[in-house]
């Protein structure tokens, strides 16, 4: 049976989930995690589980320069490496440069009000991280 993959866009309060649909040609929004209530990597392991994915595409906050230094940058690398370690589960570790402000431009043009926006924001951008990863590959 065809595995899935499900896309990141960590934050330091939020962590936007998305989905691959069941054909492996599009990303989907699935929902929003708040990093303080619990346990992430158990949270995550349950989604993976539930959908059968294979494989965990994190958003990679690189600088303009492509490095990967910062607080946003090794936070993500220490999901991912959890994940990897607790769940046995592939990580793909993908340059996430600009989604948020894509996901906020994309939203704006739909007409959503503020308070949406943000209600949405993590989840549209971990979206567009994995559409990126599904496209490339």
């Amino acid at each position: 049976m065809k595995t899935r993959t499900l896309g990141l866009d960590v934050g330091s309060k939020r962590i936007g989930v998305a989905l691959e649909d069941e054909l492996g040609i599009t990303a989907q929004p699935l929902t929003v995690l708040n990093v303080d209530q619990g346990d992430a990597v158990g949270t995550i392991g349950d989604l993976c589980k539930k959908h059968r994915v294979g494989t965990v595409v994190v958003g990679l906050p690189l600088s303009m320069s492509g490095q990967d230094r910062g607080s946003s940058a090794r936070r993500a690398r220490a999901l991912g490496e959890k994940m990897e370690q607790s769940l046995k589960i592939e990580v793909v570790f993908w340059d996430e440069r600009f989604t948020t402000v894509q996901a906020e431009k994309l939203l704006k043009s739909a007409n959503v009000k503020r308070e949406k926006r943000k209600a949405v924001i993590d989840k549209m951008a971990a979206t567009l991280i994995l559409q990126g990863y599904l496209d490339a590959r």
